[in-house]
């Protein structure tokens, strides 16, 4: 009985349950300056300091016949330069679940102030779960005032 025990805790162990991770394809990734109108963006200085307002904007496609959920955005932005605009990271933000088909998304980017553009959107993918694997918004929250700035 006990070798039986063992080797259930074994099976458990090698093959847990839980949310799987799914990988999704995007397409047309652009880099645009936030409205004016937008609540982030800032006015033009005189000289660049702190961060500039962007969007990263793009088709995700999920083939799947069920939702994909808590999915994140990855790429690489580079500047006019060819360098990163945004060093060490990967990871642009989350866009939450993703329907079957395809589906717009758009993202609020903060780039350094004074990063040559135009940016070039390199790598773009996007990795969500069958299950959640954060805590939900209830039904009846509301969309945060800068994500409503985008959704339109």
């Amino acid at each position: 009985m006990s070798r039986w025990l063992a080797a259930l805790m074994a099976l458990l162990l090698l093959f847990p349950g839980g949310a799987l991770a799914i990988d999704l394809v995007v397409s047309d990734p652009v880099v645009e300056p936030c409205p004016a109108d937008d609540s982030a963006a800032q006015s033009d200085l005189k000289r660049p300091v702190g961060a500039s307002c962007y969007a990263l904007r793009g088709l995700v496609s999920n083939p799947g016949k069920r939702p994909v959920v808590d999915t994140d955005v990855f790429a690489q932005i580079i500047d006019g330069s060819g360098e990163p605009a945004l060093a060490n990271r990967t990871r642009v933000g989350s866009i939450g679940d993703v329907p079957p088909g395809d589906s717009p998304f758009a993202l609020r980017l903060s780039i350094p102030a004074g990063t040559p553009g135009p940016f070039s959107v390199n790598k773009a993918r996007a990795r969500g779960f069958n299950a959640p694997v954060r805590t939900r918004a209830g039904a009846e929250d509301e969309l945060l005032p800068l994500e409503q700035d985008l959704s339109s």
